[in-house]
This record gives structure tokens, sequence and C-alpha cells, in this order.
């Protein structure tokens, strides 16, 4: 799989992650705001967050897209991570998280309307899901401003790091809601979006 480019946005720069965003991470990591509603912990050392940046660095190994780390484009420090996963040729799944200073400023919803872009126009994807917990209000709202379809409730569809075995509302992108759907929509965010060579 090709590398994964640098896309700028209109206010953004999402980048491949890197070694040197261990610290800048690792700030929002530990925020308890931040890893439950994602499924995982908030790390307690900035260890944690070194070896989850090496395990994503990892992932084209394993046949996934990469991360992405978000950084505002006025200066280069990640402040929240994206990324397609659970990648199988023609489907994927979205999970983003972001720092809590910058919630409430539509930087996830302009994250991923660009990874969205480059899932259905690069990777030829034909089915793009996304996933979250039933009390996550948060990404209720961002699924639907990005005009995902709720398809239901996968029960006892995730294994938490912390051991509970919770509920997931699922929704789902498909090719045709990109081509057809909301195509409009899409031709005109395109078009403020730059994808720069190929990182790596």
């Amino acid at each position: 799989m090709d590398k994964i480019p640098t896309i700028q946005t209109p206010r953004l720069t999402l980048r491949a992650i890197s070694k040197q965003d261990a610290k800048a991470v690792f700030e929002y990591a530990r925020r308890k705001e931040v890893g439950p509603s994602a499924g995982w912990n908030p790390h307690v050392t900035i260890k944690e967050t070194e070896t989850f940046i090496q395990y994503a660095l990892t992932k084209q190994k394993r046949s996934q897209p990469g991360v992405w780390v978000i950084c505002e484009k006025q200066r280069d420090r990640a402040i929240g991570s994206i990324e397609v996963h659970s990648y199988e040729g023609y489907k994927g799944e979205i999970g983003f998280v972001l720092h809590p200073d910058y919630w409430n400023r539509g930087y996830i919803t302009e994250a991923a309307e660009a990874v969205m872009v480059y899932a259905f126009e690069r990777m030829k994807l034909k089915r793009l899901a996304y996933a979250h917990f039933l009390d996550n209000d948060a990404s209720a709202r961002v699924c639907k401003k990005l005009g995902f379809t709720v398809e239901g409730v996968r029960r006892k569809g995730f294994m938490h790091e912390d051991g509970r075995i919770l509920d997931e509302i699922v929704a789902s992108f498909t090719y045709e809601d990109y081509y057809s759907v909301h195509k409009d929509r899409f031709a005109q965010i395109r078009t403020h979006l730059v994808f720069e060579r190929d990182q790596g």
C-alpha cells in the first residue's frame, strides 16, 4: 500500500505520525476525556504514547494505510489523530481523537471530510464505517454532520481496554453516497484540499 500523503485542508495539516510527535500526542492521550470514549485508557506515561506511535508506524507493514496526526496550519504540533483502520481491500473504518482544548471548532469534521476524499478517491473504498459507544453524543453529532447512515447497534461488539464489553452504534458511508448522494458537497470540499507527495 502507498504511504499516506500529507493533506492540507483550509485550516489543518494532516501528516503521517512520527516518533517526534510523542510529547504532543501524550498531551491529549493522557486526558480522561479522550481515550475512554475511543476504547482505550488514558496514557499515564509518555512511554505508553511512544509504544502507541511505534505500533502506528508499523501499520503499513500489516497492509493498513497508517495514522495521520492533525495539526493546525500555523504550527506543526499534533492536536489529534485520524486514520482509516480495519482496512480489507474494499472497506475500512474511520477513527479519530482530538485534544479537548480544540473541541467545538469543526476540526474533526474538516479532517474527516479530507480523509473521506482520500478513502473513496485514492483507496477506492466501497464502504467506510464509523462506530462509537452509545453514550458518546459528540461522536453521534459528528457522524450525522458527515452524512453517515446509522445502521444500528452492534451488541457487545467492542472490548474496551479496561475489559468492559460494550455495545456500539455502527454507521456507514458508501461509494454511492460519495459519488451520488453527496457528490456536490464533496466536489466542493475537494477543491479546498491539497495532497502533497507521499511521506516516507
